[in-house]
């Protein structure tokens, strides 16, 4: 009968047994080292216990609250996409072998999971345009940081150069990261939407170990990384891109381009929004920098019977070497969300990933141009840009106030870019994936001057 139950319930004479085995007289007891003083004495402000039946419908009923892209049409981004995922991917993940594997330490039994992480490896290295992966990271926000630190030991320098157009979430994660190592941060501002290149040139010396750029950044617009690679590596530095993956439908990799490490976030390759997470990072480097790779990387050899199999290899980690030579402390990987990738891009093939590249493309383009039609709606930035882009709406208005009427319409709005650039109050960061129709688009277009139009009366 107990497969019948989500859980399996404690009953009093459980609890009496686990008290006995260890000892403990009462559940107090358990507790007696934490002084009193200190200890929570009132009613935690939950409900009661709830049978099964209750808290179903209590815990379905908070579920609705959320306002999700299943429900809502969605031109939220800034990090997080709503793009079509494939239907094979949740039967996939969902086999036991996978679902439930942990660290594949011991080969012998792992090669299944194992296989999984190097394809993952080699897909990342076909996009990107490295020679080398790693098995992936927590999510693209640490990758960066982890590359800033990369380059710091790789170069011996303590100085670090990141433009402002890179998401302002990664840069608080870098400069948490930067502080712990004793490394010096410099932001260098932007213009018409891009790294501001003179500023650049002039924030990049011989003590800069590496510039960080994003591209498509976080306003949506691609960087101009063809100008950017000499200014850094005029000074024997290293470049670090942080990228879309999806854009490498389209556009020359990073890796063609002279980045010296390239990271990401995978989480557009098949991976749920999740109201957030968690996501997948993927982290490649040039071959001279792999050994300094953090994290694990999983290599392919052959037995003693020459057949094919794989290892984890190359563990630069504190938990395999000594600590004062790791060169990170990241002990895991997303293996589980990196076969999502790995999924996504096995069946949509170059060729579905070029066609879903060029819809985004063509989409967010129809878009912007659709929704600067509108009365008192400008677009302040002309740089090219990919499925992202900024919109400025008429003075004074509030976009907090215009999402939360297009919330009621059942729309998702775009980013209030105020939050993280107060220079840009009044501008609303807008996405555009694939799974957007022109009906949607047209009814947002139309909605959203509508807004605008009645807070400029």
């Amino acid at each position: 009968m107990a497969n019948l139950h989500r859980y399996i319930p404690m009953t009093e004479q459980d609890r009496t047994d686990m008290l006995s085995a260890i000892g403990a007289a009462s559940i107090e007891e358990l507790f007696r080292d934490i002084p009193e003083e200190i200890r929570y004495r009132g009613t935690l402000p939950v409900s009661p216990a709830l049978d099964e039946l209750s808290l179903l419908a209590h815990m379905k009923e908070l579920a609705g609250r959320n306002a999700a892209s299943d429900s809502y049409t969605s031109f939220l981004g800034a990090g997080i996409y709503d793009h079509h995922i494939p239907v094979v991917i949740q039967h996939l993940i969902s086999r036991s072998e996978f679902y439930t594997a942990y660290t594949p330490y011991q080969p012998e039994i792992s090669q299944g999971e194992l296989q999984a992480i190097f394809e993952f490896q080699s897909y990342i290295c076909e996009l990107t345009g490295m020679a080398v992966a790693n098995a992936s990271m927590y999510d693209g926000v640490t990758a960066l940081s982890e590359a800033g630190a990369l380059a710091a030991g790789a170069t011996k320098r303590k100085q670090l150069v990141i433009s402002r157009t890179v998401h302002p979430e990664a840069r608080q994660m870098f400069g948490t990261m930067a502080r712990g190592l004793g490394l010096e941060i410099i932001e260098v501002g932007y213009a018409n939407g891009v790294t501001d290149l003179d500023a650049l040139q002039a924030a990049v010396s011989a003590n800069t170990a590496a510039v960080l750029i994003q591209s498509p950044n976080f306003f949506g617009a691609l960087e101009d990384l063809a100008a950017i690679e000499p200014i850094i590596h005029g000074v024997k530095g290293l470049l670090v891109v942080s990228t879309n993956p999806i854009t490498m439908g389209l556009l020359k990799p990073p890796g063609r381009l002279g980045a010296d490490i390239v990271v990401g976030d995978a989480q557009p390759l098949g991976i749920p929004q999740s109201l957030g997470g968690p996501t997948c990072g993927f982290f490649a480097v040039a071959e001279p920098l792999m050994r300094r790779m953090p994290g694990r990387i999983v290599g392919q050899t052959t037995d003693k019977d020459g057949k094919r199999g794989f290892v984890l290899t190359l563990q630069a980690r504190e938990q395999h070497i000594r600590r004062e030579k790791a060169t990170s402390n990241i002990c895991s990987n997303q293996a589980l969300l990196a076969l999502c990738a790995s999924i996504y891009l096995s069946t949509m093939g170059k060729t579905g990933l070029r066609e879903t590249a060029g819809l985004n493309l063509q989409k967010a383009h129809y878009a912007s141009n659709e929704i600067a039609r509108q009365q008192g709606i400008t677009l302040p930035f002309s740089a090219p840009f990919f499925n992202e882009f900024v919109i400025q709406l008429p003075a004074g208005t509030s976009v907090k106030d215009i999402n939360s009427k297009l919330l009621k319409d059942g729309f998702l709005g775009g980013y209030d870019l105020g939050l993280a650039y107060p220079e840009l109050g009044g501008h609303m960061l807008i996405a555009v994936t694939e799974k957007r129709t022109k009906a949607e688009i047209d009814a947002f277009a139309g909605r959203l001057g509508e807004l605008a139009d009645d807070s400029d009366a």
